[in-house]
């Protein structure tokens, strides 16, 4: 089985998705969402832009 997102509902019943590879360790968390579909595009949203993300080195 390879990677998924989990959309779940958390305790103030708010939408939330993670990732999870494909050993089952949780790599990524969403922030809450008040609808599914919000969660859902978000996850769209990542699927789009993670390709061709760049990463960036910040300092505090």
């Amino acid at each position: 089985m390879g990677a998924k997102f989990e959309v779940y509902t958390d305790s103030k019943k708010q939408f939330r998705f993670r990732l999870k590879a494909s050993n089952g360790e949780i790599i990524a968390t969403g922030e809450s969402y008040t609808t599914k579909r919000a969660c859902l595009n978000g996850i769209e949203s990542i699927k789009k832009n993670a390709p061709v993300a760049e990463v960036v080195e910040v300092e505090k």
